[in-house]
């Protein structure tokens, strides 16, 4: 299965591929789309570190696909459980949407791939609707691998004690920010982005008398993570909650009022398809066999949790994060320091 460029092509017609849609400050950006199933395949500018991507390797990957969706079906069945008796009233339909960068004139060739987000479509087989989800979900991004994996460790190298630049984040901030605010996203996008991530398992969570329908019980923690603190710089607050029948919070990033700006079946879409990664990804703390307490630390070294069917290498992951931020570094970060860094400079928040 090939990416494919959206398009404003009419219904049943192919999609177009046509020159970037949207400009800014020099940066143009260029929005693809892929249909996330059982039969998906990496792209060749995909991280292959993501979470839909590492699924989607080796072996076993059709049944860690299908596994996988149908985890994310049952849980958006068991949440969405009104006017839904038999639990098979919905199905959740992933798409993978690319976002490439080009800076002035280089064309479609010079192309870099920016960011990756998924976008839900909630499909109700009672009505025959399809029902847009929200975009956001999952995150991937090759210049916070650069970030993380590269420049993080180049900055502490031979250092007695770990700290952060004070820049730390801010070109790649802006540039989160810049695409929001882009022809291109504002065109196929209604809502601004949700993203999905684990708990810190570096904070301590308190438990709160705050409970959402949806969302579940919400949790706080006392000061930022430095996940929370980069977000912060990509424009996105955000708040804790650990939705019913689940075992630890997860976190989420947004824009403008998580509670008031998203339906109930939009945020039901987010919590079923995030929560299977995490469950799949990080089991000792999403697929824990006790609930989290009043005061809740996440630890990656919890003994007392079940494995899902579902085949990952995160030791793979973690080697790789570090080949892809060098790989960010040599197709992007240094071709184009100047131009970036002046951009930086003057984009105004």
């Amino acid at each position: 299965m090939s990416q494919t460029a959206i398009s404003d092509a009419s219904p049943g017609a192919p999609p177009v591929a046509r020159r970037p849609v949207a400009r800014n400050h020099d940066f143009t950006f260029r929005l693809k789309s892929l249909r996330f199933d059982e039969d998906y395949r990496p792209a060749d500018s995909t991280r292959i570190t993501t979470n839909f991507a590492n699924l989607a390797r080796g072996e076993n990957r059709q049944e860690n696909l299908r596994n996988a969706l149908r985890m994310i079906d049952n849980r958006f069945n068991a949440l969405a459980h009104w006017d839904n008796p038999k639990a098979d009233r919905y199905s959740v339909e992933l798409e993978i949407i690319s976002a490439e960068m080009t800076i002035g004139d280089e064309g479609d060739s010079d192309a870099f791939p920016l960011i990756e987000i998924l976008k839900t479509i909630i499909v109700d087989h009672k009505t025959n609707e399809r029902i847009e989800g929200i975009v956001g979900n999952n995150f991937s991004s090759y210049v916070r691998d650069y970030d993380f994996s590269v420049l993080l460790p180049a900055h502490n190298k031979d250092r007695a004690e770990f700290s952060i630049p004070d820049d730390f984040g801010d070109l790649h901030g802006k540039l989160f920010r810049c695409f929001l605010n882009s022809n291109a996203y504002k065109e196929h996008f209604n809502k601004p982005p949700v993203i999905c991530l684990s708990a810190s398992s570096s904070k301590t969570y308190r438990r709160t008398e705050n409970h959402h329908p949806v969302l579940g019980v919400e949790y706080q923690q006392g000061e930022l993570s430095s996940t929370d603190l980069y977000f912060k710089k990509m424009g996105l607050k955000v708040r804790y909650f650990m939705p019913p029948n689940s075992v630890a919070p997860l976190a989420f990033y947004f824009v403008g009022d998580l509670l008031g700006d998203y339906t109930n079946l939009e945020l039901i879409s987010t919590i079923s398809t995030m929560e299977t990664f995490q469950k799949i990804y990080r089991p000792e703390i999403y697929n824990a066999n006790s609930v989290a307490g009043g005061h809740y630390q996440p630890s990656l070294k919890h003994q007392d949790y079940s494995l899902t069917r579902i085949v990952y290498d995160r030791e793979e992951r973690s080697r790789l994060a570090i080949e892809q931020g060098k790989f960010a570094e040599e197709h992007f970060i240094k071709p184009y320091r100047a131009i970036l860094q002046q951009w930086s400079a003057n984009y105004a928040l």
